[in-house]
């Protein structure tokens, strides 16, 4: 018996593991913050596991009967518990968010320390047979092998290509059958017990159908979440992609926060690249840092003087669904099929890096910094990298979030451009999507706005740029620390202040 409890080690090491890793990847998905979100569902979940090795001594008694059965009833708790619990959270903070976080951190302590009784019972179930020293060396190595093998599954292949709802169902049967296998295994020593053997038939039944309706479960839940018809959803290796549309209205989300709506995409668009391009006649080669979408592409393609564009954007699931979705090619105008462009798919400061090319004008167009991997694209060290691939009179043209809603944010970016080197030019405009939006202009030297704007455009005239430099008392500089990659002050700052606005 101690070879097949060894491998049974092995497995329920991995699922404890999963589910610490699906708990806190999906509270990093719907609540941001990916450290803080990581760091205290870790811990608190060793924490229970701790709790739960405590209170295994009262738990079973003394005969390898009552261990076993009592062994096998906690497998079935924790694969019930630990594969219901992503799907369960996500559909309560689709329902309404404000319980989320006392559920999250509830089922945490409640799965760990079930997980956490789950090795001192093995460990007394296998003394009877293995001395001490090899119990305890094999048991914890079996362990952290599990351990280590679902660490690299999870972000490889579980999450990006099963899911986080199907991914907890699928450990949740691994640890139902680990029961099954048990009670098959020491039936001799149990006897026939129908009533448990019922319990493992109906979790492992309940789980197997929650696995094949996953994708329904998701659909049905997302569905209530934004309140429009979706009519693309999926999850990349790097984030969940939505695509919903209303009537005549297109909207794009990534891990359920609003990215554009075809409304007045062009008026958030128009803003990010016409102040800046139009200043730069003589612009050949631009780049385009994030905006796999196409849209600032799209923008960049009305200037004839430019010969190139390279866009480089992390998920090659975005730019391939932006240049094959008709619905979507309508919204950038197919500028992702256009022979000036160049696609290149991989992180932004890896890429800077290693790339020797120089560009007249850069767009970056990230994602706001709500965690600490977006946050190093608005760091000083960032901004001094991306000076070096900038032509001595080009731009860059960088979005920075509200300046309004997250006053303090806006001007952090400012402070962190300017710590690099940059001369900025701060500007905003309004998006009705999103409310007052800010963006950012910064060169080697001072800016000066174009008395024209050469192309066709619906919202950015030359009469209305003065405007959009000017800042009202309510949107003006405030004192803010530059962002630097060994803080990320920027994503705490965000995280607060765009919580008061979540908050009301």
């Amino acid at each position: 018996m101690q070879r097949p409890l060894l491998v049974s080690v092995f497995i329920v090491a991995s699922c404890g593991l999963a589910y610490e890793l699906i708990a806190a990847a999906l509270a990093s998905y719907l609540l941001g913050d990916s450290v803080t979100q990581f760091s205290t569902v870790i811990g608190a979940y060793l924490f229970a596991m701790g709790i739960g090795s405590w209170l295994s001594k009262y738990v079973g008694g003394a005969s390898v009967q009552g261990l076993l059965v009592r062994f096998i009833q906690i497998e079935l708790l924790v694969g019930l518990l630990g594969g219901i619990s992503a799907g369960l959270l996500f559909l309560l903070f689709t329902l309404h968010a404000g319980p989320f976080r006392f559920m999250l951190y509830g089922l945490v302590l409640l799965i760990g320390i079930l997980v956490g009784l789950e090795i001192p019972l093995i460990m007394r179930i296998l003394k009877r047979e293995v001395a001490f020293k090899d119990l305890v060396a094999q048991v914890l190595t079996f362990d952290y092998i599990g351990a280590l093998a679902v660490s690299v599954l999870f972000p490889l292949l579980l999450a990006p290509q099963l899911g986080l709802v199907r991914s907890a169902l699928l450990f949740g049967l691994l640890n139902a059958l680990v029961a099954a296998w048990a009670l098959w295994l020491f039936r001799a020593q149990l006897g026939t017990l129908p009533a448990l053997r019922a319990q493992c038939a109906a979790v492992i039944g309940a789980l197997a159908i929650g696995f094949g309706f996953a994708g329904a479960f998701v659909s049905l839940a997302e569905a209530n979440l934004y309140n429009e018809d979706i009519v693309h959803a999926e999850s990349s290796p790097y984030q969940r992609i939505v695509v919903t549309r209303w009537r005549d209205e297109t909207r794009l989300y990534l891990n359920h926060n609003l990215q554009f709506s075809s409304r007045d995409e062009y008026r958030y668009h128009e803003a990010l690249v016409h102040p800046g391009l139009a200043a730069l006649p003589g612009a050949r080669k631009v780049l385009v840092l994030g905006g796999g979408d196409g849209m600032a592409v799209r923008e960049i393609l009305k200037y004839p003087q430019v010969e190139s564009i390279t866009l480089v954007d992390l998920d090659p699931r975005m730019t391939e669904l932006f240049a094959q979705s008709t619905l979507l090619r309508e919204l950038n105008g197919g500028a992702l099929a256009s022979p000036k462009l160049k696609i290149i798919n991989a992180d932004a400061l890896q890429w800077l890096e290693q790339s020797p090319e120089i560009f007249d004008f850069v767009v970056a167009d990230f994602p706001d910094p709500s965690n600490h991997s977006l946050g190093k694209l608005y760091s000083t060290g960032f901004y001094r990298l991306l000076k070096q691939h900038v032509a001595e009179t080009g731009l860059i043209a960088v979005q920075a979030t509200s300046p309004l809603y997250a006053r303090e944010s806006f001007w952090t970016v400012v402070a962190t451009l300017e710590a690099a080197g940059w001369q900025t030019a701060p500007y905003h405009a309004l998006v009705p999507s999103f409310g007052e939006w800010g963006y950012i202009l910064a060169g080697k030297r001072e800016y000066k706005p174009p008395a024209t704007i050469p192309v066709p455009t619906r919202f950015v005239t030359p009469d209305a740029l003065p405007a959009l430099f000017h800042f009202p008392a309510d949107m003006a500089r405030v004192t803010a620390e530059p962002n630097r990659l060994d803080n990320q002050n920027l994503v705490r700052v965000f995280e607060r202040e765009w919580g008061r606005v979540q908050a009301h």
